[in-house]
């Protein structure tokens, strides 16, 4: 491998969402959406702590971070099997979420939105639990 491959970028590690309680946040991510925490561990200089989520498999993680500043469009599309199972899962849970969309030709969608009012999409796909 020469110089210039080595200094490129090669993937995506984790996407930050801002939230403002971090433990609340690792409850809606991980009991909620079903996620697995990856990492924990204490961000000293700054104060709380550097956790990232992710599903089972995934290369790229979400990141927890402590944020003054939450309710932003986090732009990132998780993935299900079964989004019109998932959409009345999370409704009947009481999760925030946007009608289910079903468009010809385009897989079934939804919009959420997690504790701290971070929006997400989840998008059908077929990556199998």
């Amino acid at each position: 491998m020469n110089e210039h491959d080595r200094a490129r970028v090669t993937g995506i590690g984790s996407v930050a969402v801002p939230v403002g309680d971090q433990d609340a946040a690792v409850g809606f991510y991980v009991d909620v959406l079903g996620l697995k925490k990856r990492m924990d561990v204490p961000l000293e200089q700054i104060g709380g702590r550097w956790i990232t989520v992710a599903p089972d498999g995934a290369l790229a993680a979400i990141a927890l971070v402590p944020g003054q500043t939450t309710g932003v469009d986090t732009g990132i599309r998780l993935e299900a099997v079964d989004v019109p199972a998932l959409h009345a899962r999370l409704e009947e849970q009481g999760t925030d979420v946007d009608d289910l969309l079903q468009w010809p030709g385009v897989p079934p969608m939804f919009t959420l939105r997690d504790r701290d009012g971070n929006t997400l999409v989840i998008v059908e796909g077929g990556n199998a639990p």
